[in-house]
Formats: structure tokens, C-alpha cells, sequence
């Protein structure tokens, strides 16, 4: 069985198991968490939401909260002396789903 969730303003397709990386969610880590946002359920048969799945969750268990690497954004004009150096780290949750109720 599987499921389309939104979270992050993305949509993500899940099973039961699976490790997913999300946009930083206000919990800590160790503590559950439920997704109420299901867009589809699939499996033997499909159910699509309109624009959610009535009824249907996602339970899952926060493993860490950390950061990405960091990317460089680096900015110049040729011949006029302007540069401009700035890094940035992108704050993420590391999920894994324990089980999808439908």
C-alpha cells in the first residue's frame, strides 16, 4: 500500500517504511507525528482525494531534525568590482512511516 501526502508545499509518495526528508516540521525528535493531508491512496485499489482523502492519516516517528549542505550563492557584474558571497544551509526532518491508515 502507498500514499501521496503534501507537506512542505510538496507532494511526496510514501509507503509503509520508507525514510523521507521534508521541509523542517515544529516537533521534536522521537515524538510521532500524523499527516491528515492525503491526496491518493493506492494499492489493490486507488482512492483519489478531492482534494483529500476524507478520513485518511499517515502516522510516522521524527528520526532527526538537521541541515543540508551548504550551497554558495555568489553574485558579481564583470569589470565594476561588485561580489557578493553569501552560504546557506537548508533546515530539514528526517521522517520514517510507521503506518498508513485508510
Amino acid at each position: 500500500m502507498y500514499a501521496i501526502i503534501e507537506t512542505g508545499g510538496k507532494q511526496i509518495r510514501i509507503s509503509e517504511g520508507s525514510v523521507i526528508y521534508v521541509e523542517k516540521l515544529d516537533v521534536e525528535a522521537g515524538v510521532a507525528y500524523t499527516f491528515d493531508k492525503v491526496l491518493m491512496l493506492g494499492g489493490e485499489s486507488v482512492t483519489i482525494g478531492n482534494p483529500y482523502v476524507a478520513g485518511a492519516t499517515v502516522d510516522a516517528t521524527v528520526d532527526k531534525q538537521g541541515k543540508q549542505k551548504k550551497i554558495l550563492v555568489f553574485k558579481y557584474k564583470p569589470k565594476k568590482k561588485y561580489r557578493r558571497k553569501q552560504g546557506h544551509r537548508q533546515p530539514y526532518t528526517r521522517l520514517t512511516i510507521t503506518k498508513i491508515n485508510g
